[in-house]
């Protein structure tokens, strides 16, 4: 069973127990909106990425707003949001290991599930679980666009593996999967553009590759957070995958903007407590490495000019105060925005919901932990 939560709706936000993971519901909701408007009226499907978030609230929120189903990365995380009443889930990875190929193929028979491969020993492997389960898996070919992780090289070697999808009992070949991950956190506009150009021909041979095959291609799915108007419009993507986008994150506050491109909010925080201030020029609060991811670096301290997260430990962070800064004192709150919001998230059972000072709603991160 999980703790208890933080703080229950009713709460003053200055009630709630630290270190949470809390959300500005303002903030989100404007972000859940921008997205869907952005992507309504395109001919293009929203499947946002769950891993971001992993809760269901959340996901059937997107829903709402218009997307058809959502992508996850574990069979466990789809079984949770398929429990929860989500009926499209595309898991976006290769599943190895009779175990999780007989529980994908299981919640198949209760919802549309989709998965990955990159390699023909997986099709066979999923036939066999899907035909033993009497479901239909539909399935991807994963095609390295730049990201050099998983996925076969473009054009006919897709269309190879393609082939044979389309032969297999039990399997529904969809499409192409051409996500490119390393392009998210490209810093530069002209940067970020340029590598999704050449993701696109990369995207748009195989697809004609599969095609030339005689097998249809109907869905090329992919593109995230960092990239994804250029994806939208490549006139080649029919699916956009994004996920932080309803958080956002220090590393993506990073990326610079063009003039044309969107602007989500940062609507996550770690909410923290000051500690200690008996070392001069630094404050400790309670939030350290098992309140927060440091992968892509510490938080940042938002709305209080001259704090510096510089240092953690297990409980610990170490905040530098800057001779201009206005000193925290013992008792003090502050608002800490994620290095990265995917890991953050899964470190926390709950997530509180926060609109002005009064605590809305909390909610399970119930797919925290699905690692398999």
């Amino acid at each position: 069973m999980p703790p208890s939560p933080p703080a229950q709706p009713g709460d003053a936000v200055a009630a709630i127990d630290t270190p949470a993971l809390v959300v500005d519901l303002d903030a989100f909701e404007r972000n859940l909106d921008l997205m869907s408007n952005a992507v309504r009226g395109s001919g293009l499907a929203l499947r946002p990425h769950a891993k971001s978030h992993k809760c269901p609230e959340i996901a059937r929120a997107q829903v709402e707003r218009d997307a058809i189903g959502i992508c996850c990365q574990k069979v466990a995380e789809a079984e949770v949001f398929v429990d929860a009443g989500i009926r499209d889930v595309l898991v976006t990875n290769e599943v190895v290991g009779a175990g999780k190929l007989r529980r994908l193929a299981a919640i198949a028979r209760r919802a549309t599930i989709g998965v990955l491969v990159d390699d023909a020993g997986s099709v066979a492997e999923l036939s066999a679980a899907a035909t033993a389960a009497g479901a239909t898996l539909d399935v991807l070919v994963e095609v390295d666009v730049g990201a050099h992780r998983c996925g076969v090289p473009p054009g006919e070697p897709a269309a190879r593996l393609a082939t044979a999808i389309a032969r297999a009992p039990g399997l529904r070949l969809r499409g192409i999967h051409a996500y490119h991950g390393a392009a998210q956190h490209l810093r530069t506009p002209a940067e970020r553009c340029d590598a999704i150009a050449a993701a696109v021909r990369d995207a748009a041979a195989s697809r004609a590759a599969i095609e030339a095959a005689g097998i249809g291609c109907a869905v090329v799915t992919g593109a995230g957070t960092g990239t994804w108007q250029h994806e939208r419009d490549s006139g080649v993507y029919t699916e956009l995958q994004p996920g932080s986008y309803v958080f956002m994150d220090a590393d993506y506050g990073r990326n610079a903007l063009a003039p044309d491109q969107h602007h989500f909010e940062h609507s996550l925080f770690v909410l923290t407590t000051v500690m200690s201030v008996a070392v001069r020029s630094q404050a400790v609060v309670d939030a350290g490495l098992k309140a927060l991811a440091f992968d892509s670096g510490p938080p940042l301290v938002y709305g209080a000019p001259g704090l510096d997260f510089r240092r953690a430990s297990d409980e610990h962070g170490v905040v530098a105060v800057t001779d201009t800064a206005i000193a925290p004192r013992r008792g003090d709150r502050l608002w800490l925005v994620p290095g990265h919001c995917d890991p953050t998230v899964n470190l926390h059972d709950w997530i509180v919901g926060v609109r002005g000072e009064t605590v809305e709603s909390v909610w399970a991160v119930a797919a925290r932990g699905a690692l398999a």
